[in-house]
């Protein structure tokens, strides 16, 4: 008999179990007492792989502990498993059923396992997460103040000042954990040797995309959702596509590409060419979005510097 797949749906108390094919199902508690039971259960089983969906930190200890007791585990997307769900038929909606979904969905898909990002590496993506929806509301207060009355104006200014203190208050706290560690240092001086990647790009990409230097280039790009996808149907031919993926990689990589567009020469001779060929700027954009996260997947898969006379 081959070996089963296991699905795992994760809540904040629970984690419902699914096995297939067998088809059943159970629950453990989500502590820490019931992730060591959990992983004994899983080890004597020797699945061909495990997978979860991304649930906002909830599958984080769960993962963790079983990508340590060398178990082939996968965090999903949740919209590809709520597609296949849709697929199947399957609209009833239960932890136990949710897992079983999972299962059957490793099972058809066959998912690759990746190594699960640390503790540390999880701290400083929610700080990163934090500087992002600190910046946003600097943003939307500088746009309200533009048009505020005076009997708002100090106040917004007050928060504007506040923000503007929190912010830089958490750019040390990122700069403090990443040049606490040896490893992350290395791999952002060598992302920051790359023309268009200054400090937050790299700590965007290190925190966020924590498989970069580890994957295939094609791998790496359909991680960031930067991979194009074929949309040929009927008549249209052609349009390529670029969807799902780490939004908040695109985002970091957007910013990036803006200076890169300025002063790498690579990334510059790309998005001229595309625009003299008649290329939308969005789509050239996204062109040297691309170029600039495989340069970075390349530099620290050698963990060799940019080295501007051989970035064409």
């Amino acid at each position: 008999m081959s070996a089963p797949w296991i699905g795992l749906d994760i809540a904040k108390d629970t984690v419902a179990v699914g096995i297939w094919p067998e088809g059943r199902t159970w629950q453990v508690a989500n502590s820490a007492a019931g992730i060591t039971e959990l992983t004994t259960q899983l080890t004597a089983r020797a699945p061909a792989g495990i997978v979860l969906e991304a649930s906002g930190g909830y599958e984080h200890p769960v993962a963790a502990a079983l990508w340590a007791a060398g178990l082939p585990v996968s965090v999903i997307n949740p919209r590809q498993v709520r597609e296949f769900a849709r697929s199947t038929g399957q609209l009833a909606k239960t932890d136990p059923l949710d897992a079983l979904i999972l299962s059957r969905f490793g099972e058809a898909v066959k998912p690759e396992p990746r190594p699960i990002p640390d503790e540390a590496a999880h701290e400083l993506h929610a700080l990163l997460v934090r500087r992002s929806q600190v910046t946003d509301m600097l943003v939307a207060e500088k746009n309200r103040l533009k048009q505020a009355g005076t009997a708002v104006r100090e106040h917004i200014l007050a928060h504007i000042q506040w923000l503007e203190t929190e912010q830089d208050g958490l750019d040390r706290e990122l700069r403090r954990r990443l040049e606490a560690s040896p490893i992350w240092r290395e791999k952002d001086e060598l992302l920051q040797s790359i023309k268009g990647i200054g400090p937050v790009a790299s700590l965007t990409l290190l925190a966020a995309l924590p498989e970069l230097g580890t994957l295939s280039h094609k791998q790496i790009a359909a991680l960031a959702g930067l991979a194009p996808h074929a949309r040929d149907s009927g008549t249209l031919r052609g349009k390529r596509t670029i969807w799902g993926g780490r939004a908040r990689v695109r985002r970091g990589l957007y910013m990036a590409t803006m200076a890169a567009v300025r002063f790498n020469p690579a990334i510059r001779t790309l998005y001229r060419r595309l625009v003299t060929k008649g290329k939308p700027h969005k789509v050239a954009l996204t062109a040297c979005m691309h170029k600039l996260l495989i340069t970075c997947n390349a530099i620290l898969a050698s963990r060799k510097a940019w080295d501007p006379a051989h970035a064409a």
